[in-house]
C-alpha cells in the first residue's frame, strides 16, 4: 500500500509517526511551523532510529532508507500529493480547525484525512472540511515507534473505505488496530487512562497511600507495565489535564474533572518527565 504520508507537526508524536510510515515504505513530508522545529523533528527520528539499531531491531540499511524517505518542510502545500495526511498538532480545536480549512483546499479529492487527537471527537474536527467522510481519527500512543495500539475513530460521517484505509495504513506500519464505532470524546484508551489516573490523583491528593505506592498497586495487582501517575508523567501532567478537560466538557460526567493538585502543577510547571519534575522526580 505504501505511497506518501504528510504528517502536519513535528513533535513528539508527529515525528513518531513520520518515523515508523518511512521505515514501512512511505514517501514522508514531515511539516511544521519553522525550520527549527522541523529539524529537531527529524533530530529525534535520526536517534531513535540509532537506538532501534543499536538493540538490533533495526539494520542499519533500512534506517539510512527511512531517512531518506523523510523531507522536512514548513510549506502545508507539501500535503497535495499526499496520499494520507496525519494531523498533530496541539491539542486544541481551534488549532486543528485552521489545520483542517487548510487541508480541505490544499489535498487530492481521494486524500484522507486523518487526526492524532485523543480526546477531541472525530465529528468537531471534520466539521470543518468539505469532506467529512474522508476524515478518520488515526489515535497512535507514546512512542509511537514502540507502542504497538493505534485506535481508529470513526466520525459521525467518516465512510467505510476511509477507515479500510487508515486501519491498512496503520496496520503497515506494525500497529494493532482498535475501531471506535462511536464518535464519543476521549474514546475508548483516554476515557479508560483518564477515569484511572483522576481516581489515582485524588487517592494521592488525600494522602491514603504515596505515588509509589499507587503505582506499584496497578503494577502488581493488575499487570500494569507502568501505573497511572508515572503514565501521566510520560505522556505530560499539561496534556493529560487538557484530554481530560476535553471529556468533561463533552460529558458533564464529574468523575473526569481534574483534582485541584493536577491543576496546581501544570501552574507550577511540574509537567512530568519533560520538566524534569511530575508526580516522580526527573531531575537525575
Amino acid at each position: 500500500m505504501a505511497g506518501t504520508l504528510c504528517v502536519v507537526g513535528a513533535g513528539l508524536m508527529g515525528s513518531g509517526i513520520a518515523q515508523v510510515a518511512a521505515v514501512a515504505g512511505w514517501q514522508v513530508w514531515l511539516r511544521d511551523v519553522d525550520d527549527t522545529a522541523t529539524s529537531r523533528g527529524r533530530a529525534g527520528i535520526a536517534h531513535s532510529l540509532d537506538r532501534l539499531v543499536a538493540k538490533d531491531r533495526v539494520t542499519e540499511e533500512a534506517r539510512d532508507a527511512a531517512l531518506e524517505r523523510i523531507t522536512t518542510t514548513t510549506d502545508l502545500d507539501a500535503a497535495a500529493d499526499a496520499d494520507i495526511v496525519v494531523e498533530a498538532v496541539y491539542e486544541r480545536i481551534e488549532v486543528k480547525h485552521d489545520v483542517f480549512r487548510a487541508l480541505d483546499q490544499i489535498c487530492a479529492d481521494t486524500a484522507v484525512l486523518a487526526t492524532n487527537t485523543s480526546a477531541i471527537p472525530v465529528t468537531s474536527i471534520a466539521a470543518v472540511t468539505s469532506r467529512p467522510e474522508q476524515v478518520v481519527g488515526t489515535h497512535f500512543f507514546s512512542p509511537v515507534p514502540m507502542m504497538a495500539l493505534c485506535e481508529l475513530v470513526r466520525g459521525f460521517k467518516t465512510s467505510d473505505q476511509t477507515v479500510a484505509t487508515a486501519r491498512a495504513f496503520a496496520e503497515e506500519t506494525g500497529k494493532t488496530c482498535i475501531v471506535v464505532e462511536r464518535d464519543v470524546a476521549g474514546f475508548v484508551t483516554t476515557r479508560l487512562v483518564s477515569a484511572l489516573v483522576m481516581e489515582a490523583i485524588a487517592l494521592y491528593e488525600a494522602g491514603v497511600a504515596t505515588a509509589e505506592d499507587i503505582d506499584l498497586a496497578c503494577r502488581l495487582g493488575f499487570g500494569h507495565p507502568m501505573g497511572p501517575l508515572a503514565t501521566t508523567d510520560l505522556t505530560g501532567v499539561d496534556i493529560l489535564r487538557h484530554a481530560t478537560m476535553n471529556i468533561y466538557g463533552e460529558t458533564g460526567d464529574g468523575k473526569f474533572y481534574p483534582p485541584e493538585l493536577l491543576s496546581r502543577m501544570v501552574e507550577a510547571g511540574d509537567l512530568g518527565r519533560k520538566s524534569g519534575r511530575g508526580f516522580f522526580d526527573y531531575s537525575d
